[in-house]
């Protein structure tokens, strides 16, 4: 293909309804955020074409819902061997999409989707209902669980398949059927996995993909009447309007939203190891995780020496190319999101706060294919109140603030002190300390002298404005089912 039809060759998605792909009138650019270059059509799907697919998916209910666990199994297992046949083409396709390295996606993204359904087509098969006998009125009384129906599923841009098979794999081993929504920025890996599903085994209707906004597709999803279940990750203010649209139909919800995560470092730390796992935890995959450490509290006696170290360290956290297998960060996903970020570095700045790295301070030496993409060294600040806006939202960017503090208790109040308790970590020798930490600190996760250790069987999800229920092995059975109480008189 010549250089001029490359420039004007772009990938054309189309949404999966009924087993079958079915292409829209309109499209959304999707851009390649390491050039900054158009290089995909996305769906811009509405009200017509999610009315298809919810209406597809009821269809597909009946005989998907009446089939065993161990059948419903197979087919999962079968996708999860069909995702590692492609590993490489998915590799290749989400960290084009996303933004992230080639490494993130080899070592984090593609081999967690393809476990996703590995681990749900386990789980579903060991899960327990309760019985209670009452002898004394001849009653025998016992639970089942039943799979809810239509499951609406929407993921955001940040871990494109991993998060969408996270939900996808545990709402059709219960034996729903689904409609999801991918984010408009990053649907490459989702419409590829539609191309496996049949070989798979996945009967028409039973997992429908369409694409488009939030404020089109998605609004019309979680609107549905005929969806009774919402699967939410993103950012707390569409959850606030994905809980207001839901309301009067009494959808079952599921939000796993944001996160300002503290990390609290004790001076009986061991240092090298937690600046190590610390620069990691503040800037993996350009800070776009919603676990990604924001606000380091580090105990006054060491807070010297520990932010030399850890500016060090950050210093060595490579960005560059994607494609390029020595750089630790990619590109951030869109222009408007690294205007955002950077925009709380100039905050900082302008409140009087020193940065250290990062934005501002050192210069990114890119290749040229790339230096119209969206990228932002890692960047450490200090002399930042609590009170500011770079201390209280989530900046979900390679940003991270440094504060010095003296005592336990202060770190837990501080550690607490925003709207968000997703996550915190919590470094230090002290057993009893770090006990009496995990249990003070208001977050859904607290990690103990490491980061982002995950048995899937245990509860994800966060408390106040992170989130509105957990996922994970047993969480998500009991989401994705209804219970049912029986009583049978003999």
């Amino acid at each position: 293909m010549s250089k001029s039809l490359e420039q004007h060759y772009h990938l054309v998605l189309e949404n999966y309804i009924g087993g079958k792909f079915i292409s829209c009138r309109n499209h959304i650019d999707s851009y390649d955020p390491s050039t900054g270059e158009v290089y995909c059509k996305v769906p811009d799907s509405g009200k017509e074409e999610v009315d298809a697919a919810v209406a597809a998916a009821k269809e597909a209910f009946p005989d998907w819902s009446a089939r065993s666990p161990q059948q419903r199994g197979e087919v999962l297992n079968k996708l999860a061997d069909l995702i590692e046949a492609n590993m490489e083409e998915f590799i290749q396709a989400e960290s084009k999409d996303q933004g992230k390295t080639v490494t993130f996606a080899r070592t984090v993204d593609i081999p967690r989707s393809a476990y996703n359904f590995r681990f749900f087509a386990s789980c579903v098969l060991h899960h327990t209902t309760d019985c209670s006998q009452m002898d004394h009125m001849g009653c025998l009384n016992y639970t089942i669980r039943c799979p809810v129906g239509v499951a609406g599923l929407i993921s955001p841009w940040n871990l494109p398949l991993y998060l969408l098979t996270w939900k996808i794999a545990p709402a059709i081993a219960t034996g729903n059927t689904v409609v999801a929504k991918p984010s408009e920025m990053t649907s490459v890996t989702a419409w590829m996995m539609c191309k496996l599903l049949e070989e798979a085994g996945v009967p028409p209707g039973v997992v429908n993909i369409v694409f488009g906004t939030g404020q089109r597709a998605g609004d019309a999803l979680v609107g549905h009447p005929d969806v009774p279940l919402i699967s939410f990750t993103g950012s707390t203010a569409t959850a606030q309007r994905i809980t207001e649209r839901s309301a009067p139909y009494c959808k079952k919800l599921s939000l796993e939203l944001g996160g300002k995560n503290p990390a609290i470092i004790f001076a009986d730390a061991d240092l090298e190891q937690c600046i190590e796992t610390t620069v990691r935890s503040s800037f993996s995959n350009q800070g776009e995780v919603c676990l990604c450490t924001s606000r380091i509290y580090v105990e006054r006696s060491i807070y010297s020496e520990f932010l030399e170290k850890f500016v060090a360290a950050a210093r060595k956290w490579k960005t560059g190319a994607p494609s390029d297998p020595s750089n630790n960060n990619g590109a951030l996903i869109s222009k408007e999101h690294l205007e955002k970020v950077r925009s709380f570095v100039t905050l900082a700045k302008s409140e009087g706060a020193v940065i250290h790295c990062g934005e501002g301070v050192d210069h990114l030496d890119l290749p040229e294919a790339n230096r119209s993409g969206y990228f932002m060294p890692p960047t450490v600040i200090s002399g930042i109140s609590d009170s500011s806006r770079v201390m209280q939202e989530e900046i979900f960017g390679p940003v991270t603030c440094i504060c010095p503090f003296d005592t336990e208790d202060e770190a837990v109040t501080r550690g607490n002190g925003v709207r968000y308790g997703l996550s915190a970590t919590v470094w230090s020798k002290d057993v009893g300390r770090v006990h009496r930490l995990a249990q003070r600190l208001q977050a859904g996760l607290v990690w103990t002298n490491c980061w982002l250790v995950r048995d899937l069987n245990l509860p994800f999800g966060g408390m106040k404005h992170s989130g509105v229920g957990r996922e994970g092995g047993k969480d998500s059975y009991h989401f994705f089912t209804e219970v049912k109480s029986i009583t049978i008189k003999h």
